[in-house]
């Protein structure tokens, strides 16, 4: 079953830190990746540009409304995320909990992705179904 790791964090903590800091703090996030590669975990993953870089939209009666920033103003966003392949949901947690931002009190959120069944697994077959 896959599941989605969504990293939540203050950004702000990164902002002061030291390039020193910065490059460490990588080392982690790639010894991590690497470690859920080699277990054959890893499905997909990417950290995100700072919220203050995100455009928002909503459509309204046909309209397109965009802002600029986040939804909302909170003081964690979301810094990235993890897609992997877990037998169940203690699997998922255990990775998780291995997640560098886990070391420091960052938050995780661990959801279940939908599976919409075989027929959606090959992008050229979802395509091929849409044309028809």
């Amino acid at each position: 079953m896959r599941y989605m790791l969504f990293i939540i964090g203050d950004e702000s903590r990164y902002a002061d830190m030291s390039e020193e800091d910065q490059a460490a703090q990588l080392g982690r996030w790639s010894d991590y990746t690497k470690e859920l590669v080699d277990a054959g975990a890893f499905v997909a993953g990417d950290g995100l540009q700072t919220s203050s870089s995100a455009t928002t939209l909503r459509v309204e009666n046909g309209e397109r409304i965009l802002t600029d920033g986040p939804f909302a103003e909170t003081k964690e966003q979301i810094g990235g995320f993890y897609t992997i392949e877990c037998k169940d949901l203690d699997e998922a947690i255990d990775w998780a909990a291995k997640l560098p931002s886990s070391q420091y009190g960052g938050v995780t959120e661990i959801r279940p992705v939908m599976d919409y069944g075989p027929a959606y697994d090959d992008p050229q077959t979802v395509q091929q179904g849409a044309a028809s």
